[in-house]
């Protein structure tokens, strides 16, 4: 399946405001685009417009080459779901009737759903992890059990396309986790995955495209790592972010920091001023703490203060020194434009023994705070 918007504009009857401005795209299976914006920008709107819940005033949604609007409601929606946000949930249906009338296109009016529905739901049930309360009235689930439960009656549809409104919002990290881990889990799988979502973050590390709307109706739409940067966040959203990498030994996640809202009178950090920049360095052995804390000593004249302590579960120590925003001290090429790359921070070792002491700290790792 190949799905396309081309040249979509829309605005609300009566409107003289463009909502969404000559919006084009296109997606292919496997393929998961995170759509971001600020408040007001047209996100849900992108949604209902792409799946003709809203007649776009110029161009078309596309799939496989025929216009939504020309193709029948059941037929799309054989190969389409949609989950909205989460709603109050009904008290009438247990979870597993919930999934089931996701099969409803596939069933009668006045007929029973048949073994193959049984088993569609039966395997939604399943792929999202409801079994334990597949009998539960679903109006005793919380958030995130609900939301999985409209993702499985989505998903017990069959279908080649999903698109979610905000599927994470309003759930714990935990919750949040599943559902997102479920997203690249059907995208793996061919399925082609669109969400909404409030965090520039899930969409770098979830999403391998991503659509940003601005208000005045424009919008950048490619790959994620090149439209989710501090310089679209700042136009979109007017906020002063920091994109950085966490080193875990599980992997490296990529995060949005918010620093700061650019249009409350505080100038936004340019990327070759000086800042105030807290470095966090894990050491391996009590050798080479006891050479960094000599080198530290060195410039406690410029150094707001240092920390160390051993972490004795892992065998290392942790040194965070905080180095004062001056000109000629050693740590001034550590500036906000590194602060995304956590490596950067081996700079203080370099540039110490460079300038000063000439002891070897090599092999220490730092990052950024």
């Amino acid at each position: 399946m190949r799905f396309e918007v081309r040249d979509g504009l829309f605005r609300y009857p009566g409107g003289e405001r463009i909502v969404l401005d000559h919006i084009s795209l296109s997606l292919e299976p496997g393929s998961v685009l995170a759509i971001l914006g600020p408040n007001g920008a047209g996100k849900t709107t992108l949604l209902r417009c792409m799946l003709g819940f809203l007649k776009w005033d110029e161009g078309c949604s596309v799939v496989d080459g025929t216009p939504v609007g020309q193709m029948s409601p059941k037929k799309f929606w054989k190969r389409v779901s949609y989950v909205p946000q989460i709603r109050q949930a009904p008290a009438a249906y247990t979870v597993e009737e919930m999934i089931l009338l996701g099969r409803a296109g596939e069933v009668g009016s006045f007929s029973s759903p048949k073994e193959r529905d049984l088993a569609a739901a039966d395997a939604a049930i399943k792929q999202t992890n409801l079994e334990s309360i597949r009998h539960c009235s679903c109006a005793r689930l919380s958030g995130g059990e609900y939301q999985m439960v409209l993702i499985a009656r989505a998903l017990a549809s069959e279908p080649e396309m999903i698109v979610m409104d905000e599927p994470e919002s309003n759930l714990d990290f935990r919750n949040q986790l599943l559902v997102l881990d479920l997203i690249s889990q059907l995208s793996h799988e061919g399925m082609i995955c669109v969400f909404n979502t409030h965090y520039p973050a899930h969409a770098l590390r979830w999403a391998g495209k991503a659509l940003m709307l601005s208000k005045d109706g424009g919008y950048r739409f490619g790959d994620s790592r090149r439209i989710v940067t501090e310089k679209s966040i700042s136009e979109c959203f007017g906020v002063s972010a920091i994109i950085g990498s966490l080193e875990t030994g599980g992997g490296t996640y990529p995060d949005v920091i918010p620093v700061g809202i650019e249009d409350a009178g505080v100038p936004p950090v340019q990327g070759d001023d000086n800042v105030i920049a807290g470095i966090s360095i894990l050491l391996e052995n009590t050798e080479n703490a006891g050479l960094l804390n000599r080198v530290l000593h060195e410039y406690a004249d410029c150094l707001i203060g240092r920390m160390g302590v051993p972490y004795r579960p892992a065998d290392v120590h942790v040194i965070h020194p905080v180095p004062l925003p001056r000109d000629e001290f050693v740590f001034h090429p550590l500036r906000r434009a590194d602060v995304s790359d956590l490596r950067r921070g081996i700079v203080l070792a370099n540039g110490i023994r460079d300038r000063k002491s000439g002891i070897d700290v090599s092999g220490c790792s730092a990052a950024c705070q």
